[in-house]
């Protein structure tokens, strides 16, 4: 992409509200509020969240998911079927028809999943079926912290029908576990949390939940890297767990919400014996056993392999699209822009390298041309941003060599390659990564090279 052809609104002005990881994406231009609880993404933000999307679908489909599109507006009978109605105490948008009948923007799919198989599995040949979806949720929250609380949200939501507890079982395990490759790949620091199942019922919650400076819990987790246990303060294991240290931490300038929070010692982990460490703390995601808490009420059942019939058992699992962008960001950004991580799987970010060239000569349009044994800085950044493809971002335009770098480093780009004088001099172009490291390569080089850095290698 050229940057002459991509909207993306940055800006250096704050708006002085809200969270600073919230004023830091409207800066960079992939959030803009459209009021309380509710946003919008610009072309920017929606790459990053395809991103998100991709790896998450790509992890469902690994243990068997289908994806399924299930309606938003629901009708009441089916929710009063379920006796969650009123269980929403007040978050739930309701309205009513023409016809005087009411109505619900879902807050979750739960129900809709059971309509849906009703009639259609019949037998125990038909599971296990695991489904998912990724659409917006709505809930009448109160809006805080931008993508994290809001009034409509992205979310991955799975479920998944078993005719026993034992395939339910395997099939929360294999989820829960791609839970975690997920997070790990696109860079989330987090811990596993047992949870209370609350509104939606059932027998076993846990919830992934990711340390950070500012959040709604108060979490200690493990800060082993083969460990993922963690407790939050909505159990009393949190303060059975508690030590003489203290219980705060000192955020440091442009140090990253787990940096901070693992300065502080907490007591040792029960799980694998490694240090506890104190922070604050965002729910990213939620996995259920629901059993029968839903198959019960609508009365679905299978026919097993003795003849008679057995009430289905059920899985809920769900990822907040949203949050996971914002939590992103309030963990690894600096105080220069955004930053996503590069893992073995890839990164997140927008774009993964941004092709700035330098100095005189370094206007890219349309009407440059190569000079076949001594290409120009235009024609040698343009042929770059073209080997590389729609994951490139091209600086051409008339905006200063500051402000293209600025913005590379705002926008939170992996990989920068810069054509300069350098290359006038020696034919090499810069490499240069947002962690700080430089290398030099000739400009066939730096594409190989940039697919070795985009796979974390």
């Amino acid at each position: 992409m050229r940057r002459s052809d991509l909207w993306c609104p940055t800006t250096r002005e704050s708006q002085g509200d809200g969270t600073e990881t919230t004023d830091l994406l409207r800066r960079a231009g992939l959030i803009r509020g459209f009021g309380s609880g509710l946003w919008g993404l610009t072309t920017v933000g929606e790459r990053v969240r395809r991103k998100i999307v991709g790896r998450i679908e790509a992890g469902l489909r690994g243990v068997g998911a289908q994806r399924v599109r299930l309606p938003s507006l629901q009708y009441r009978e089916r929710w009063a079927e379920s006796g969650r109605w009123d269980a929403f105490e007040g978050e739930m948008f309701t309205l009513q028809n023409r016809d005087e009948q009411d109505l619900c923007l879902a807050p979750s799919h739960e129900e809709a999943v059971v309509h849906l198989v009703d009639g259609r599995v019949r037998s125990y040949d038909d599971l296990p079926l695991v489904v998912y979806q990724v659409d917006a949720k709505f809930r009448d929250d109160h809006a805080r912290d931008g993508l994290v609380r809001a009034k409509e949200f992205g979310m991955a939501d799975a479920y998944s029908l078993h005719t026993d507890r034992r395939s339910l079982h395997a099939t929360y395990r294999a989820v829960r576990e791609t839970f975690a490759s997920i997070l790990e790949d696109i860079g989330l620091s987090f811990a596993v949390v047992e949870a209370d199942t609350g509104v939606m019922g059932g027998s076993t919650s846990e919830e992934f939940v990711a340390p950070v400076s500012e959040g709604s819990d108060r979490l200690r987790y493990c800060t082993a890297a083969d460990c993922r246990f963690g407790v939050t303060d909505e159990h009393d294991a949190f303060a059975e767990l508690r030590t003489t240290a203290a219980d705060s931490e000192t955020t440091s300038s442009g140090g990253t919400a787990t940096d901070n929070a693992e300065t502080t010692s907490s007591g040792t982990c029960p799980e694998c014996g490694g240090s506890l460490a104190v922070s604050d703390g965002i729910e990213v995601g939620h996995v259920f056993q629901l059993g029968t808490r839903y198959t019960d009420a609508a009365g679905l059942t299978v026919d097993d392999a003795t003849g008679g019939e057995t009430t289905v058992q059920m899985g809920s699992y769900g990822l907040g699209v949203g949050r996971l962008l914002q939590t992103l960001v309030r963990q690894h950004a600096t105080a220069d822009g955004l930053r996503f991580p590069v893992t073995d799987w890839g990164s997140v970010a927008p774009y993964r390298v941004a092709v700035i060239p330098v100095g005189e000569g370094s206007a890219v349009d349309d009407e440059w041309s190569a000079v076949d044994d001594e290409p120009d800085v235009a024609t040698v950044a343009a042929a770059i941003h073209d080997a590389v493809g729609d994951d490139a971002l091209l600086y051409d335009g008339d905006r200063s060599v500051g402000e293209r770098f600025a913005e590379s480093a705002l926008l939170g780009t992996p990989a920068t390659v810069v054509v300069g004088n350098r290359y006038r001099e020696t034919g090499l172009v810069d490499l240069e990564t947002r962690d700080g490291e430089t290398t030099r390569h000739s400009p066939a080089a730096v594409v190989e090279e940039l697919d070795r850095f985009a796979a974390g290698e």
